[in-house]
């Protein structure tokens, strides 16, 4: 099974990232997912189920440790085929 996530950690900072957008962009680059995209107000990442349900787990717990507020995030079953 394939899953996507779609995240995004607050509080937000228009002029500087904050330590926890840092530490949610490293979670998901460093992760063996096969495709991530990584923007101001939203992130996406999709790969297999085990390891996006992974990064998730360290998302939640990385970000909050951070200073994340609040952490949103969405994980859908991409079907084959789909981008």
């Amino acid at each position: 099974m394939r899953l996507r996530v779609e995240f995004t950690t607050e509080p937000f900072d228009l002029d500087e990232a904050p330590a926890h957008a840092v530490v949610a962009r490293e979670v998901v680059q460093s992760a063996e997912l096969d495709a991530v995209d990584v923007g101001p107000f939203g992130n996406t990442a999709e790969g297999g189920a085990d390891a996006v349900l992974t990064v998730v787990d360290a998302l939640l717990r990385k970000t909050l440790e951070a200073g994340a507020t609040r952490v949103t995030l969405q994980v859908n079953v991409v079907e084959e085929g789909e981008a």
